[in-house]
C-alpha cells in the first residue's frame, strides 16, 4: 500500500449511524422552531462539528439555540443508538483486518464528540479495533471540519506525514477538510452522491473495492 496511514471519518463510513443522527437531528431543530428536513440535515450538516449547527440557525434565522442544546442533542442521539441497534458499514471490519494484516496503521477523525464515538462503537463492536488513542474528535481541535486541522492533529498524533495519508470520507465537508490537509481522499458514496462529493482521487461504493484503490 502506498499510504503509512488510513484516516476514517466515522458516522457512515465505520458505523452506520447518519440516518439515525440526522433524523434526531432534524426532528430537534423543528421542535425548537427551527423546520429541518431529513434531506436538509444532510445537506448542511452531515459531517459538520455541532458548532456548524449553532452558526447555521444563528446567520439564518437571527436566534440562538438554548444553552443545552449540544448536551440535549447528545442525549437524544445516544439513546436512539441503544434503541435503533446501529450496525458497523458493510465490509469495514474485513478491510480493518487487511489493514492489521498488512501492517498498516488506522484511526478515525470525527466531528462527533469523544462520547458519541465510543458510544457508536461500543455498541457495535468496534472498540476491539481501535485503541482509545486512535480516536480523534473535533473536540480535539479549535476547528472542526471543513478546517484541516483535525487531520493534521490525527496524523501528527499518529506520526505521519500529512502527505503519507490517505482520509476516507463520505461528506463534502470532510473532503473540504482531508483536502486543504495535503491528503489523498476517498469518497464514499453509499449516502452521498458522487457529484456532492468533488476533488476526490476516487469514489467507491462499497468497502470491498477500497484496497485495490489504496495499493
Amino acid at each position: 500500500m502506498r499510504y503509512e496511514l488510513v484516516i476514517f471519518d466515522n458516522d457512515g463510513v465505520l458505523v452506520d449511524s447518519e440516518p439515525i443522527s440526522n433524523t434526531i437531528l432534524a426532528g430537534y431543530l423543528t421542535e425548537l422552531g427551527h423546520p429541518t428536513s431529513y434531506e436538509e440535515s444532510l445537506r448542511d450538516y452531515m459531517g459538520a462539528a455541532i458548532h456548524r449547527v449553532h452558526d447555521l440557525v444563528e446567520e439564518r434565522t437571527g436566534q440562538k439555540l438554548p444553552a443545552d442544546f449540544d448536551e440535549e442533542l447528545h442525549r437524544r442521539t445516544l439513546e436512539a443508538f441503544q434503541a435503533e441497534q446501529l450496525a458497523v458499514v458493510d465490509g469495514v471490519e474485513e478491510l480493518l483486518g487487511e489493514l492489521v494484516a498488512d501492517g498498516v496503521a488506522y484511526c478515525v477523525a470525527s466531528s462527533g464528540s469523544h462520547q458519541k464515538i465510543a458510544a457508536g462503537h461500543r455498541n457495535t463492536g468496534l472498540d476491539q479495533w481501535f485503541e482509545d488513542e486512535w480516536v480523534f474528535s473535533s473536540e480535539d481541535v479549535g476547528r472542526g471540519k471543513p478546517a484541516p486541522d483535525l487531520f493534521l492533529h490525527a496524523a501528527e498524533r499518529m506520526g505521519v506525514a500529512p502527505e503519507r495519508c490517505v482520509v476516507i470520507e463520505d461528506s463534502p465537508l470532510g473532503v473540504e477538510a482531508a483536502r486543504a490537509a495535503g491528503m489523498d481522499v476517498y469518497g464514499f458514496t453509499s449516502m452521498m452522491p458522487a457529484d456532492r462529493l468533488g476533488g476526490v482521487t476516487a469514489h467507491f461504493a462499497d468497502m470491498s473495492q477500497l484496497p485495490k484503490l489504496l495499493a
